[in-house]
Order: C-alpha cells, then structure tokens, then sequence
C-alpha cells in the first residue's frame, strides 16, 4: 500500500482527542512510507495531519479547488500541492491516487466523501478499502446508521461490512492489509428483493 487518502475536517472539532489522533495518524503513515493524499488544507486536522507527514519525513499530496485555495487556506509549503478546477475533480484525483480510504472526524464534506468511496465501492467501481477512525465514539451515529440501513435491506449486511473500524491508526492499517471485498451483485440483489429476478 503506497498512497493513503484521508478525509478529515477542516477544523479541529471540540475534543483534542480528534487532533491527536490526526497527529498519531501522520507520525504512522511516514514512518510506513505511505504516501498522505488528502484536501491540501492547512487548518484543522487536514492542517495537522498534514504537518505532522511533513515533520516526520513523509510525503504528502494536497489536492484542492482553485476556489478553496483562493481562501488562503491551502498548504502552499507542500512539495506536491495540486490546484484543480473544483470538487469534483477533486474528489476523482484523491480517489485515483489512493490504494485505501480513512476518515478522522469532520464535518459534511467528509461524511459525503466517505459516503461517495463507500457507494462506488458497493457498485464495484474499486475494491480498495476504506475506514474509519472512531474517536471517541465520533462515528457511532453513523455505524448505526449503516446498521438501519442493512436492517430494512437497503444494503446488503456485506455492504455493511465493507466500511473497516478501529479506534488506532496501526489497527485500521493492519486491517486495511487483510481486507476482501465483498462479492454482491448490487443489480442482481435490488431485482431478488423486489420479486423479479426470473
């Protein structure tokens, strides 16, 4: 596994557990050499995650609208910072550049783009992995949340189980290692549950 993306907030959030988890993070991708791929900002997590990579030797890669740049809120000192258009191009190049996916906490960027990943993946578009770092619990609505939805067939229960958690980076990564994609047809599923699968 050489690249890494990560969503994240682009603030810090209330518990400063958030922020050192973020900087645990860092110090654990550069001394895997595991190159962070994430929004480019410079403030909040993305900001401390990212310094973190840069302080212990690793690299780093911001990927980040022309708009949002504009706000003066990029990372500018990164050796590979690159500007796109908007965020949808933004989106397509950090999940290009990925081998895996981990979300910290944030705020509704990070959910949808944690949601985006999980969605391609459930329609086969990647099987690279995806986790979250649960916090303090951060993540638990969502969890349950994902539980509903298997409960009222929305998705498959190995739909579910695609999204990996763990409370420490080292954990998350070691499952990231072992993880198999599940082998459910979407289409084929969607046609048996509603009767017309003949």
């Amino acid at each position: 596994m050489e690249r890494i993306t990560v969503y994240c907030g682009s603030s810090p959030g209330r518990k400063t557990a958030y922020m050192d988890t973020a900087i645990s993070l860092g110090r654990v991708l550069a001394h895997r050499n595991i190159t962070l791929v994430y929004g480019g900002g410079s403030v909040g997590l993305m900001g401390g995650l990212a310094r973190t990579v840069v302080e212990q030797g690793g690299k780093v890669i911001g990927v980040i609208p022309k708009a949002i740049a504009e706000m003066e809120v990029a990372y500018t000192d990164l050796q590979d910072l690159r500007i796109v258009e908007d965020m949808h191009s933004r989106k397509k190049l950090m999940a290009d550049l990925a081998d895996a996916f981990i979300a910290l906490p944030g705020g509704l960027g990070t959910v949808e783009e944690l949601m985006e990943i999980l969605t391609w993946s459930q329609l086969g578009f990647h099987q690279k992995p995806a986790g979250v770092l649960n916090i303090a619990g951060f993540f638990n609505p969502m969890l349950t949340f994902l539980g509903q939805l298997a409960d009222d067939q929305f998705i498959a229960p190995e739909h579910q189980s695609m999204l990996l958690v763990d409370e420490s980076p080292e954990g998350l990564l070691d499952q990231f290692s072992t993880y198999k994609p599940p082998q459910v047809d979407k289409a084929q599923r969607a046609l048996r549950l509603s009767g017309n699968d003949d």
